[in-house]
């Protein structure tokens, strides 16, 4: 990472090697260093369709927080619904929306990110592999719209790459400790 601000803000987060440790101290840091008000990770497994909010950091109280640690079939209707959605499915690069009320309707159903999410702005981080999607980081912001910088396009990219493994890791240990089928 090329900002000395970030790398403080960041180094730490990696160690140790352990999900859980590492979505909990990212979460607060990239919110900080993105200057977000939320940021939360859905994790999938792509074979069972099936997906949870584990972790969720805000802001301030005044935010919305999206936590379900349970986990849940996707509703079918969702890629038709919520295009993000569907393009994290087709495994297409993270997508980065300054403005929700103005993006493009391909890009974003309006409704349902007003519906489901409230944000005004948001990066929908594709964790993928294998063509199979493991998970979305979401960082947003709240009340006004948000350029993101090239900067900021070069933290997502970096992190998505740190915890594509560690999501699939999570997602394959809860699948072994699970009875039902993940």
């Amino acid at each position: 990472m090329s900002s000395p601000t970030i790398q403080t803000d960041l180094q730490d987060v990696w160690l140790p090697d352990e999900p859980d440790a590492v979505f909990s101290a990212l979460l607060p840091a990239l919110g900080k260093v993105l200057e977000c008000d939320r940021c939360f990770l859905y994790l999938r497994n792509p074979e069972s369709k099936m997906g949870m909010v584990p972790y969720c950091w805000i802001r301030s109280d005044e935010i919305p927080t999206v936590l379900d640690s349970d986990w849940k079939a996707e509703p079918e209707s969702l890629p038709e619904e919520d295009p993000l959605f569907a393009a994290a499915l087709r495994t297409e690069a993270s997508v980065f929306v300054e403005d929700v009320e103005t993006a493009d309707p391909k890009v974003v159903n309006l409704a349902f990110e007003q519906r489901e999410f409230g944000h005004r702005a948001l990066i929908h981080a594709h964790l993928c592999q294998d063509g199979q999607l493991w998970g979305i980081l979401q960082p947003c912001v709240f009340g006004q719209p948000r350029v993101w910088t090239d900067l900021d396009h070069t933290v997502i990219d970096q992190v998505v790459q740190k915890i594509t493994p560690l999501a699939i890791a999570y997602i394959q240990t809860a699948a072994t400790e699970s009875e039902a089928e993940i």
